[in-house]
């Protein structure tokens, strides 16, 4: 089967651009399905390259330039796996990309990934019009798929991806107060409810730390914040590579989550697969991730007490922290290429074999 994957270059920090990479590279030398990649985000020519650094200008150049790379790449596949998000992106990439398949009379599936999907749906009517029409839609959350379901969409469900080769286990003992946020710095991540979580910890274990792994338009109002409160211990790394990420979870003892929009976070997953016991608000979807008092604990969105009070309380109670960490780490193995590979192959062998 051969299969165009439709997303996201790395170019670019962003959950779509890591899990397709990881695919591209897990299906190498498959004797079952061939890729190939073709780049949402496809680099200005050289004499264009200046345009990159003004945002508006350099999607419009460069929307004729991913036309034509689909029109090209999409000859010889049987698949286009399209990555989505929602509102104007849609329109932009995912969009267009499905129409230059329908076209080429070529299978679609869109794989939607967005938190956003029900605002997106009730204000785009262009979004439910190309989800209606594409083979498959798929999401890597059963969340998604009860949203979709509110709009007459039938989805199914295909896992994120994490490659645990990338990490290491280990148990916490001692657990130590030195938590761990690798989200990054944009509103629904919320990280300033993060910050002020910590500050409330510092009030009982002085000698706590928290890392900041990440970036984003919002750091600079964080750096402020954490000034405003006076806190020590709060560390900002900035963005890491995948290749370094899992330094970072396995330095900590904690991991700490503060967002209101979600769908299926692969940092939860990673903290999962490095031992790193979760704590987390509970926005709509992460109780589809996260099952409150056996993978992690979960507290209300926007509640920095709260969700201070449960990292206090994992402190307190080393032995449920240890507990939480074994049955996250048995639920990381669904999100392998082992589990998640069948799946992948099961979806292309059924809109194949659609007429």
């Amino acid at each position: 089967m051969k299969v165009a994957i439709v997303a996201p270059s790395l170019r670019y920090v962003g959950g779509q651009a890591v899990q397709a990479d990881l695919l591209m590279r897990l299906w190498q030398n498959d004797p079952e399905v061939k890729v190939i990649f073709i780049a949402v985000d496809p680099p200005l020519p050289r004499a264009l390259a200046w345009a990159e650094r003004v945002p508006g200008l350099r999607t419009i150049l460069r929307e004729p330039i991913y036309f034509w790379h689909l029109w090209r790449g999409l000859k010889d596949v049987d698949v286009a796996h399209i990555f989505s998000a929602s509102y104007w992106s849609f329109l932009l990439a995912p969009a267009p990309a499905w129409f230059f398949a329908n076209l080429r009379g070529k299978k679609t599936i869109i794989n939607y990934r967005s938190g956003e999907a029900r605002d997106h749906l009730r204000r785009f009517r262009s979004g439910k019009f190309v989800l209606a029409r594409a083979d498959r839609i798929v999401a890597p959350s059963g969340y998604l798929v009860d949203v979709f379901r509110e709009f007459g969409l039938t989805a199914v469900v295909v896992p994120n991806l994490v490659d645990l080769s990338q990490f290491r286990y280990r148990e916490r003992k001692p657990l130590r107060p030195h938590l761990v946020c690798t989200r990054g710095f944009q509103e629904y991540y919320s990280v300033d409810v993060v910050v002020k979580a910590f500050a409330e910890v510092k009030k009982q274990y002085p000698d706590a730390n928290l890392d900041l792994v990440g970036g984003g338009e919002l750091e600079g109002e964080i750096r402020q914040l954490v000034g405003d409160l006076k806190l020590g211990g709060v560390n900002f790394p900035g963005i890491a590579s995948r290749s370094n990420i899992g330094k970072y979870y396995d330095d900590a003892d904690i991991f700490i989550n503060a967002s209101w929009l979600d769908n299926m976070p692969v940092s939860v997953i990673e903290a999962f697969g490095c031992g790193t016991p979760v704590l987390t608000t509970s926005p709509e979807s992460m109780p589809y991730l996260v099952e409150n008092e056996r993978t992690g604990l979960l507290s209300p969105v926007g509640d920095e007490k709260a969700l201070a009070a449960n990292v206090i309380r994992l402190l307190r109670e080393p032995e449920l922290a240890a507990r939480l960490a074994k049955s996250a780490y048995d639920e990381s193995r669904k999100y392998t290429w082992e589990a998640v590979r069948g799946q992948w192959v099961d979806v292309y062998r059924q809109v194949l074999a659609m007429h």
